[in-house]
């Protein structure tokens, strides 16, 4: 049995794009559907049993109907073709409101032959498929508002709530484990953060508040393939059984630059004997390029947009249909020579690019006591002796100053 597992589609970014004037729409948008256009493809082409989506379809809540049309169609692509999918629900599909629908629901309100979307909550799903049935116990992202409504949980704190969510996800997917066909295969698909994991870009996010499981409470013997979705990062958090985060399908921002995105494909087979065994690989997808080109100018260049050109000719084809920033670091005597015109025109074969300079001023003295550039930090210490504060007032404000600024005392 070949399960193909993707996840974190995030149809509705745009940003570093541009409008095609011929259909009106975003160059982004154009981006992750041509990522999930090399999911489907590959599906159809190499016979693949399942398609797994754990979840976090479009960027918000309320997708556009250009972005829904676009998102059905390749569903269907598979439906049609015998693929069953089953669709998890991401914290980006939920609404805010307990009575609303995600956008995904519409798949199951109109009962779309091959296609299954996940409820609210834990459930466990008989899939048929190809080559048997295989059991998928779902875990799409825990609504908060059912449990705060309750009357023993109104008047904790965060860390208490975020404690409750996390037992309840764990007795979640025991009771699920606990209740499964032993004689059937069967894999877990959850948008979830596993405590452990590397974050992507979703690290912006203040994923302190959010509840996280153990991995010992999901790599459980009941399940042949942990399916994860919710990081952006592709990564293996063990082997047996495998617990996967597929990734996501396309690069979000410049944080992941160097990350290969794609989708992961499990096969489950049966020796001799009756025991499963599971196999998986990663697949990686083709998508827009993030470039990064730093330059660090010397104050006796006699030409530095020459040498700017330069660093940028180096990178050859990568900077063709690539989203490039060129960051330029230079002493402030020559900040006036960069001809902008030329480097603009070097850059031209890009998707996007922006040019950000850091000028390097000469330092300056500071309180009457150095020539060295001080940082915030060293200059409220300065002031603070020059106050005659005590060394454990001066420490504890400079703690709290350092959070401030964002430096380390």
């Amino acid at each position: 049995m070949k399960i193909l597992h993707f996840a974190d589609l995030h149809l509705g970014i745009e940003n570093y794009g541009r409008i095609d004037p011929a259909t009106g729409l975003s160059s982004r948008l154009s981006d992750f559907l041509a990522a999930l256009d090399q999911v489907v493809d590959y599906a159809l082409e190499n016979k693949i049993d399942l398609a797994l989506f754990c979840g976090d379809a479009y960027k918000t809540r309320e997708p556009s109907p250009t972005q829904q049309r676009e998102f059905a169609r390749r569903i269907n692509r598979l439906a049609t073709a015998g693929i069953p999918i089953f669709l998890l629900i991401g914290n980006h599909d939920l609404p805010n409101a307990v009575g609303r629908a995600t956008a995904t629901e519409i798949f199951g309100t109109l009962a779309v032959k091959n296609v299954y979307v996940s409820a609210s909550h834990p459930d466990t799903y008989k899939i048929p498929t190809a080559s048997g049935i295989v059991q998928v116990v779902s875990l799409p992202w825990l609504r908060r508002s059912p449990l705060l409504s309750k009357e023993d949980t109104r008047n904790m704190g965060l860390e208490e709530i975020k404690e409750r969510l996390q037992q309840a996800l764990t007795q979640a997917i025991a009771v699920k484990a606990a209740a499964l066909d032993p004689t059937l295969p069967a894999v877990l698909a959850a948008h979830v953060w596993v405590a452990g994991a590397k974050a992507g870009s979703e690290g912006m996010m203040i994923i302190g508040q959010e509840p996280a499981v153990l991995l010992s409470n999901i790599a459980l013997p009941a399940f042949d393939y942990v399916a994860l979705g919710h990081i952006h990062k592709h990564q293996v958090l063990s082997e047996n059984p495998p617990v996967v985060y597929a990734g996501s399908l396309g690069r979000v921002d410049f944080s992941e630059e160097n990350e290969e995105k794609g989708f992961c494909v499990a096969e489950i087979t049966t020796d001799a004997t009756g025991q499963r065994h599971t196999s998986f690989a990663f697949h990686p997808v083709k998508g827009r390029r993030f470039l990064t080109i730093n330059v660090a100018l010397e104050a006796e260049d006699t030409d530095p947009t020459a040498t700017v050109l330069r660093a940028i000719t180096a990178q050859g084809d990568k900077v063709r249909e690539a989203i490039v920033r060129l960051n330029i670091s230079q002493p402030e005597q020559i900040s006036g020579q960069l001809r902008d015109s030329e480097l603009r025109q070097a850059l031209g074969e890009a998707h996007n690019f922006t040019i950000t300079r850091d000028i390097k001023r000469e330092a300056r003295l500071r309180l009457g006591s150095t020539a060295e550039e001080l940082t915030p930090l060293e200059a409220l210490k300065k002031y603070l002796e020059s106050k005659k504060v005590s060394p454990e007032h001066q420490k504890t404000l400079l703690e709290y100053g350092g959070k401030l600024v964002g430096e380390k005392v």
